[in-house]
């Protein structure tokens, strides 16, 4: 094997920006300069050179594929389609459909957990339509804005992240396949991101726990740390010192008047992108089996369609469906003048700009520190692509290699976990979820996969330890997206249910801690011992109800 070409140095451009995301907690700046560091090196020092490398050949070529221009457009519309459910009031009338039966402290905590699992399609639109919504029932049924809070982020990001209709899966997919492309092409070859989505999604053990503990800690009735002191002061009637005047943020509000409306207006749009995405993946995928696989049938052969169908076509024309029955049903059912719609529209596609400009830098950061041609075509030789790709993939299996000596296998054990509590770390000090997922999953896939000496695809898919490897950046990334004080999710979440911002930080960290540490210890830990996600998963929940039975008190007590 030919000496590495840039030895050190093709790992300066991730690690760089990790630093300077942590430090500086801005991700967008970070990963440009990390991308700049990349240049240079690629260049030789020559600031010249590295300019028109990083804005032609990296930047530029990362953005024109058609595949990411899908993502932006689903993401865009998806959102679009938000803004318009949004002020046509259909939120609201799914909203009011459940609040009647929040007739309790406990009733009123589940009817909140609810409606986070169904408003899954944005973690935007859960934090805030249900945070302004909920306030006054939890004001009168004397649950404390702190518990709200958190009820409203624990299931903003972790239900979006895993929902396979949301403004996160297409930014997800295409994480997975920036990992995919920086495989070997006998690994990858075949690989459908979104059948290894479907199948890493148990194996994500601190979301799936998370949403499990919000129902948990309702019927019990018990609470510990700061919440247990935040709940009983609300039972009590009283306010707590930070308190101010009620206040709710909606980014969708025009200042007019937004009426409630029936709430199949928010449900059919949804519904119709979800019907034509899942049938278009399995019409791309049944086109593409039928000419390679003619003698598979029945249910392989309806799973063979799924595993690959292109997702991001679905996706695209799945939005656009959706997109559309809501003006429809906006302009013509509820009467909002088009004009309003246009504005709506404009605004929720607006907001996903910040994250598709993650995205496009993050893309650029795969392909950069990667080992193909700018087209795409695998190298056919040794660092055949040099002087425009850094192999940074290559170079941290050599070290792997050296390293392990033949204990490859040991230290695989340790990688889910690893990678769980580096996306932990950089999720919560940069506050972002998105630039997480985007630095590490490119590079665990290809980590992954030689650290379980796969062979062919159908090994990575099949293998705990790849999806646990896969499923805990995705895991470890929303750690820090629900409960780092810099986050946007935990900050609109505070704002949305009027509550003090640091207030709903200092009450969310312990139980986020307490289900990362099950997600760990009895999670990501025993997976590489060889224990079956099926059986952990459970486990999980039994110590998180034990922590609960032991550690927490009722509020009324």
């Amino acid at each position: 094997m030919p000496e590495h070409p840039y030895g050190w140095l093709s790992i300066a451009p991730p690690v760089a920006a990790i630093v300077l995301a942590i430090v500086t907690r801005r991700i967008l700046l970070s990963l440009f300069a990390g991308l700049a560091v990349g240049a240079l090196i690629l260049s030789q020092g020559n600031p010249f050179t590295a300019t028109v490398n990083l804005l032609e050949t990296q930047l530029w070529q990362t953005t024109i594929q058609p595949d990411k221009l899908r993502v932006f457009a689903f993401s865009m519309m998806l959102s679009a389609m938000i803004g318009v459910i949004q002020i046509s009031g259909g939120m609201r009338g799914m909203v009011e459909l459940l609040t009647p039966w929040a007739r309790s402290r406990r009733s009123g905590q589940i009817v909140t957990w609810l409606l986070g699992m169904i408003v899954f399609f944005d973690d935007y639109a859960n934090c805030l339509l249900i945070g302004g919504t909920m306030q006054p029932t939890c004001d009168r049924l004397r649950i404390s804005r702190e518990k709200l809070s958190f009820l409203v982020d624990a299931t903003a990001a972790p239900v979006a992240g895993i929902a396979i209709v949301s403004t996160w899966i297409a930014i997800e997919l295409d994480y997975i396949r920036e990992g995919i492309a920086s495989l070997d092409p006998h690994l990858s070859v075949g690989l459908n991101p979104f059948e290894l989505f479907v199948a890493c999604v148990p194996y994500r053990f601190y979301v799936i726990q998370m949403l499990l503990f919000l129902p948990l800690m309702a019927l019990l009735k018990r609470d510990f740390g700061p919440m247990l002191a935040a709940e009983r002061r609300a039972a009590r009637g009283q306010k707590p010192a930070w308190a101010t005047s009620d206040f709710a943020i909606d980014p969708y509000d025009d200042g007019q008047e937004i009426h409630v409306s029936h709430w199949t207006n928010a449900v059919l749009p949804l519904a119709l992108t979800l019907v034509v995405s899942l049938w278009l993946i399995y019409a791309t995928g049944a086109a593409r089996v039928s000419s390679e696989s003619a003698q598979l049938s029945g249910f392989e052969r309806f799973r063979a369609a799924f595993g690959s169908g292109n997702s991001s076509i679905a996706l695209y024309y799945g939005a656009i469906a959706g997109l559309l029955m809501a003006v429809a049903l906006a302009r013509w059912r509820v009467g909002v003048a088009a004009k309003r719609v246009a504005a709506a529209a404009g605004l929720g596609a607006r907001m996903v700009l910040p994250a598709l400009a993650i995205l496009v830098l993050a893309g650029t950061m795969s392909r950069m520190t990667g080992n193909k041609a700018v087209d795409g075509a695998p190298s056919a030789r040794p660092y055949e692509y040099q002087a425009d790709r850094l192999y940074t993939g290559d170079y941290l299996k050599q070290i792997l290699v050296s390293v392990g000596q033949g204990r490859t296998h040991d230290f695989a054990r340790w990688f889910p976990t690893i990678v769980f509590l580096l996306a932990c770390v950089i999720s919560f000090c940069t506050g972002t979820s998105y630039g997480t997922m985007g630095i590490l999953l490119p590079m665990v896939i290809p980590l992954a996969a030689m650290l379980i000496g796969a062979t062919a695809p159908q090994h990575l898919a099949e293998s705990p330890i790849f999806l646990t490897a896969m499923g805990s950046v995705l895991a470890g990334a929303i750690f820090g997206d629900h409960c780092s004080p810099i986050s946007d999710t935990t900050i609109l979440s505070a704002l949305a249910s009027g509550c003090d911002h640091m207030a709903h930080v200092n009450t969310q960290l312990p139980y986020a801690v307490v289900v990362a540490a099950a997600a760990t210890l009895l999670g990501t830990l025993l997976v590489g011992l060889g224990t079956s996600a099926w059986l952990l998963l459970p486990l999980q929940t039994v110590a998180l109800l034990g922590v609960l039975l032991i550690v927490g008190r009722r509020v009324d007590d």
